[in-house]
């Protein structure tokens, strides 16, 4: 199964959950989510040399999905075993919030704090996250094996990017708040195989299936705004595109051993908006440039090469990479999904050949291995801990739904204190996500329609 987006999910078979699992990680890139043959875990990502597992469950086996929202007890999770069910959990109570079944196998599932997007090789659903209602299903797409697709984690802007079609790389970029399509943007010759939007959902980046060039367009006006080549060697298998928090830079990894970070140049001297107008105005440009040069002209004109790179250990598994900020230290860091996790320090003034700060291997071939030293060197993180299993920590109750009030959900996305929603019927008794970070709360899980069915426990 491909990878769908920048901080997306890495698999490590051609299908789903059939060798190791997968790895995502969450919108900020503050945690990593492991699918493995038993189950799923979930880990903090605050510290270099140690990787602390929050949340282990081993009820679910082959997991090929698990996304988590934010800094939340919600995750969710598909397995090989029921391709065609999502299950929402409460992690940390244990409980079942509610699970949704679709027509065919989920391929990808992305979060933000308005929408949860499911997307099936013919077919998307979007659902309000908020109680799990089924708003709008986008039927009859563009043949879409690999589930690519991205989710903006905006809260005022919820973008989604998808193919529109299957023989070029044309993306088409929907408003999933007010359910509509905003424009398509003809990006590659090929077809599409990576996405990624940036923060403020202001820029899109795509890559296609040959691999050589990487692009960048405004959201707005589908305007062309970077394009960097990772290379003309060979073709290669773009597995994954992020873009750093501040959106300077945009990292991409491959099936092959080297990561690229490309710099994106603030031309503007006072400031993003600036930065904006001139890139578009320099868009404009060349966009106008290309009627009258050759092509091979106007594209030498508007590419750059990486910034730095990284080169891992070794290639051909499948990755997802990430920019982020650890111990106020800009940090590349490329989870695989044979559970290894690589942390590498970045300059972001001089750029380069990152540095390999850390390596993690999570599980893999000594699962069951107690906690200590690989030969290289590596950490074996978090196998020796114990962690309260789903059957152990779940109060479900013995039949029927059950009904419970919620704190409430605030437009910017967080949780107003003191404030109570109606009591709903809800999924699997009452959970209530109430710790400081988590958004938003679940009303009720409802039955779906056009296709999408969900079920109480």
């Amino acid at each position: 199964m491909e990878t769908t987006e920048g901080a997306g999910v890495a698999c490590g078979a051609d299908e789903p959950g059939l060798r190791f699992g997968c790895a995502s990680f969450n919108q900020d890139s503050t945690s990593l989510a492991l699918g493995t043959k038993t189950g799923y875990k979930l880990f903090s990502l605050s510290m270099v040399e140690s990787l602390d597992c929050i949340h282990e469950s081993a009820e679910t086996p082959d997991v090929y999905i698990v996304e988590r929202l934010f800094s939340s007890s919600l995750v969710v999770v598909v397995s090989a075993a029921m391709p065609q069910r999502m299950n929402i959990y409460h992690f940390k109570k244990g409980t079942e919030i509610c699970n949704y079944s679709y027509p065919n196998n989920i391929l990808a599932v992305k979060l933000n704090r308005q929408r949860l997007v499911v997307c099936l090789e013919d077919s998307i659903y979007i659902h309000n996250i908020k109680d799990m209602k089924l708003l709008k299903t986008l039927l009859n797409t563009p043949s879409n094996p690999s589930g690519l697709c991205a989710l903006s984690i905006n809260h005022s802007n919820s973008y989604l990017a998808y193919p529109g079609s299957t023989t070029i790389g044309e993306i088409i970029v929907y408003d999933a708040n007010s359910l509509s399509t905003v424009t398509m943007i003809p990006a590659h010759d090929s077809p599409l195989a990576a996405l990624a939007f940036n923060a403020s959902a202001t820029k899109v980046a795509s890559a296609s299936e040959r691999g050589t060039v990487i692009r960048v367009f405004s959201v707005s006006e589908g305007l062309r705004l970077f394009e960097f080549r990772r290379g003309m060697k060979r073709y290669v298998n773009i597995s994954s595109l992020s873009f750093s928090h501040d959106g300077q830079f945009l990292c991409a990894s491959s099936n092959t051993e080297t990561v690229h970070i490309f710099k994106l140049e603030q031309l503007g001297p006072s400031g993003a908006d600036d930065a904006a107008t001139w890139t578009a105005y320099v868009g404009k440009m060349f966009s106008a440039a290309s009627n009258y040069l050759p092509a091979q002209v106007t594209g030498m004109m508007s590419q750059d090469r990486a910034f730095a790179t990284v080169h891992l250990l070794s290639s051909g598994q499948r990755n997802v990479c990430t920019l982020v900020t650890i111990q106020k230290f800009p940090r590349l860091l490329v989870a695989t999904a044979d559970g290894q996790l690589f942390i590498y320090n970045v300059d972001p003034q001089d750029g380069g050949e990152c540095k390999l700060a850390h390596k993690h291997r999570v599980f893999g071939v000594d699962d069951n291995k107690e906690e200590g030293t690989e030969p290289d060197g590596s950490q074996v993180t978090g196998e020796a801990q114990s962690f309260p299993s789903y059957a152990e920590t779940a109060a479900l109750p013995a039949a029927g739904p059950v009904t419970v009030t919620l704190t409430g959900y605030s437009e910017d996305g967080g949780t107003k204190k003191g404030e109570v929603i109606p009591e709903h019927e809800f999924a699997a008794g009452p959970v209530c996500l109430d710790d400081e970070n988590e958004f938003p709360p679940i009303n009720s899980c409802r039955d779906g329609t056009e296709g999408g069915q969900g079920r109480r426990s």
